[in-house]
């Protein structure tokens, strides 16, 4: 296997281990993504499209989907209403905050069969990756549809 195979099946055991996390708490992946990443301050939904690598139609049903739920709500923006913030609800803040514990508590469990050097050797390196990506702007990847 080369590099980039490792790195394929890396996503694959990050994206299950998740799977089986939001499946606890009666999410799919992309709501807990997504009341996630609102969960500490309104985003404006264009920016969130860009962010989550989402078209802004596959992201307004997310929305729609996850708002049926109580979990997230839509408003205008007081400066331009034009543009639609989206926000965590209580009980969605509540929920993302569990959903981040527990993510802290099992995620690392990937790496449970490293000795303790190689555990700190991964977690600064996906830290160094993680802080160098820029998460806030469109990829030049194309959008998915979850």
């Amino acid at each position: 296997m080369d590099y980039g195979d490792k790195l394929f099946w890396l996503s694959v055991v990050i994206q299950r281990k998740y799977a089986q996390i939001c499946a606890g708490f009666d999410l799919t992946p992309s709501q807990a993504t997504l009341i996630c990443a609102v969960r500490n301050e309104p985003r404006q939904m264009a920016d969130l499209a860009a962010s989550l690598g989402m078209t802004k139609n596959a992201l307004s049903q997310l929305v729609d989907r996850t708002a049926r739920r109580e979990l997230v709500g839509r408003a205008s923006s007081a400066q331009d209403r034009r543009v639609v913030m989206l926000s965590a609800t209580p009980t969605g803040k509540v929920l993302a905050e569990a959903i981040y514990a527990e993510i802290a508590k099992r995620l690392p469990e990937i790496a449970r069969n490293l000795d303790a050097d190689d555990q700190r050797d991964f977690e600064r390196v996906a830290t160094a990756i993680v802080d160098t990506s820029d998460l806030s702007s469109p990829t030049t990847d194309p959008p998915v549809t979850p």
